[in-house]
């Protein structure tokens, strides 16, 4: 029995086209999305170098499901800066029938706002008096209840080791009661991820990749066999 995903494929919406010479249609990635489309599972994990367009199509999926900017829930609304794209006004969403509209969306980069709107709606979680890492499980751990799409961008950056496994966990546990996930990361322990569907996102769009093919993995391979070769191109 298929499970139901709060969202099964993402594309341009047929009413609303993006102009292809408009950023962030200009990243490959973004055009190939509009272009063709994607298919998520339970879980999918989006990888790849800095400035490709990862963040930008988390974002993107996020606006379009009616989650802040920001990060947060459906009724989250705080704001510190815009900054997002336009890209979710661009797309439609094609939703399991029946599925939870719920939702979660963490992004490293606004951590610290999403951390003040919650106190100050009354959260007594005091995540400013813990450490980022100890945060960002915090809020997990805290919405694990939040049955439906959870959205991440690059969280490891809070994150240790012990921080990306324990991560891994409980992200496993909101699969197993039913929610979806989608990731952005540059960290090959959040990429293992059981079940996940890779995708490495780049100059050439995006394409389906398997774990130990994925140039983060054989990168980070490379590196931690021999960093001397990487290190003394720096002096």
């Amino acid at each position: 029995m298929q499970p139901l995903l709060p969202v099964r494929r993402i594309g341009e919406h047929p009413l609303a086209p993006m102009p292809r010479d408009v950023w962030p249609a200009t990243l490959a990635p973004v055009r190939q999305l509009l272009d063709d489309g994607l298919q998520l599972g339970a879980v999918t994990v989006l990888v790849g170098d800095n400035g490709v367009g990862k963040s930008t199509l988390v974002e993107g999926l996020a606006l379009a499901y009616g989650l802040n900017a920001e990060g947060g829930t459906v009724n989250a609304r705080h704001q510190t800066r815009r900054s997002e794209s336009v890209l979710g006004d661009h797309l439609q969403l094609e939703r399991g029938a029946g599925a939870s509209k719920r939702g979660f969306f963490l992004r490293a980069e606004t951590m610290h706002g999403l951390f003040t709107y919650l106190e100050s709606i009354g959260d007594v979680a005091a995540y400013h008096e813990r450490s980022h890492g100890e945060s960002f499980i915090d809020v997990v751990i805290s919405r694990s209840s939040v049955r439906g799409l959870w959205l991440l961008d690059e969280p490891e950056s809070a994150l240790s080791l012990q921080g990306c496994l324990a991560l891994i966990g409980l992200l496993r546990d909101l699969v197993e009661r039913g929610s979806q996930v989608v990731l952005s990361t540059h960290s090959p322990i959040l990429a293992a991820m059981p079940g996940a569907d890779l995708y490495e996102v780049g100059e050439w769009g995006i394409r389906a990749c398997a774990y130990d093919d994925l140039d983060l993995v054989r990168n980070w391979r490379a590196f931690l066999d021999a960093p001397d070769r990487y290190l003394r191109h720096l002096d």
